[in-house]
């Protein structure tokens, strides 16, 4: 096995829990390692302090699968890890019942690069490191014996895959894929879920709990839900006894699956929904311009800034979305505003979001702090897993 050997100091972070070995805290590798290896890291003592994946193409140059030095990398390995972490999911009382979970999430399951969404009876895989990648055949064995699926379809297609120097892979990996197409109840919602071409890994799991508190602040308001994809947000505000409901995407099919997907649940009024493809920041303008008024807002927008180095200008973005949200707020309105991007932690997303209201001219305070639902663990070690943020503000 190679050994990956530290600069003098470097091994503290390691040692204090977090699994990303940088370029810069790397000193040599001795011996040779193709990407996604496990190479022994040794601090500047001689210690080997954890057993780690090699990643020559990255600025992460490592990610550790384990402190224990004397640990084998193996099959063995990795199905249990995989195992320990479902069961984390089937004990947590507030993800039973759930169609849809996240059974892997990443560094925070001692699983770095790897997730693992369940649909069902479908498992959806995504691969975005070396090591997880050379580990691939392991993880699935290890998803079909722990839930007993009737499917693991792949969806290693981000970009984050070609930093580790990986093409992009999707496709079965066991099973087959129902004839019929996905589908999911959440907190009594059914939704489609498309595995093959949806965002992610064809929904986002991680707004479940917030979709429920929309619907619970919804009744008898009128709502406005901005970045809307297939509607779930929408969806639960009807569910929730909202007066009407106004969604806006700018990608036809998706409003398309929307539409598909209110049909789905005759139980809800579809004469209090209304679907406008468009732009949303031109769209925001043009609902300025007519004086319109909602209750409830909901902006969801997609990543503004996936680095900090593109906090600068995200910033305007959401400084621009937040201050027409507070402007077509009624007196005692409330603002559900999120932020996914890692580039914006959430003392600056709060700073942009209380310039924006102070801009505004409102009085506003924070309902609720919101964040991932608990399937989407983060590691007490590793803030940066700690990507989705939002305020629940009312004016007035």
């Amino acid at each position: 096995m190679a050994r990956l050997h530290l600069r003098p100091g470097r091994e503290r972070t390691v040692l204090r829990r977090h699994p990303w070995i940088f370029a810069g805290s790397v000193d040599h590798l001795e011996g040779r390692a193709r990407p996604g290896d496990t190479v022994d890291v040794v601090a500047a003592d001689g210690k080997v302090v954890a057993r780690a994946a090699w990643s020559p193409e990255s600025q992460i140059r490592a990610r550790v699968w384990s402190l224990d030095a004397e640990v084998a990398i193996d099959h063995a390995f990795f199905k249990r890890r995989v195992a320990e972490s479902v069961a984390r999911r089937e004990t947590h009382p507030m993800l039973r019942g759930q169609d849809g979970q996240r059974l892997i999430h990443g560094e925070s399951d001692g699983l770095p690069g790897v997730i693992a969404d369940r649909y069902g009876s479908v498992v959806v895989l995504q691969l975005t490191s070396a090591g997880s990648d050379k580990w691939r055949d392991a993880i699935v064995a290890g998803l079909v014996q722990a839930t007993g699926c009737a499917a693991v379809y792949e969806r290693s297609d981000s970009d984050v895959r070609r930093l580790e120097g990986l093409e992009p892979r999707a496709g079965i990996a066991f099973g087959e894929l129902p004839a019929g197409g996905l589908q999911i109840v959440e907190n009594g919602v059914r939704m489609e879920v498309d595995v093959v071409g949806g965002h992610k890994t064809g929904f986002y799991l991680d707004q479940r709990d917030n979709r429920k508190l929309t619907g619970d602040l919804a009744h008898g308001r009128r709502v406005l839900n901005c970045f809307c994809y297939t509607g779930g947000f929408s969806l639960q505000a009807l569910a929730g006894g909202a007066s009407s409901v106004l969604s806006i995407d700018s990608s036809g099919p998706a409003l398309a699956t929307a539409a598909r997907n209110l049909a789905l649940n005759p139980q809800l009024d579809a004469t209090r929904a209304e679907w406008s493809e468009d732009d949303v920041f031109e769209a925001l303008r043009g609902l300025r311009a007519e004086e319109r008024s909602f209750d409830l807002i909901i902006l969801d927008p997609p990543k503004f800034a996936p680095s900090a180095a593109h906090a600068e200008r995200a910033s305007r973005a959401y400084k621009d979305i937040n201050l027409f949200g507070f402007r077509l707020l009624a007196p005692g309105g409330i603002l559900m505003t999120y932020s996914c991007s890692g580039g914006i932690g959430l003392e600056m997303f709060q700073k942009i979001v209380a310039s924006a209201a102070s801009d505004a001219g409102v009085d506003a305070r924070i309902l609720h702090r919101l964040a991932a639902a608990p399937d989407h663990p983060v590691g007490l070690a590793v803030p940066e897993g700690e990507y989705l943020k939002g305020l629940a503000i009312q004016i007035g």
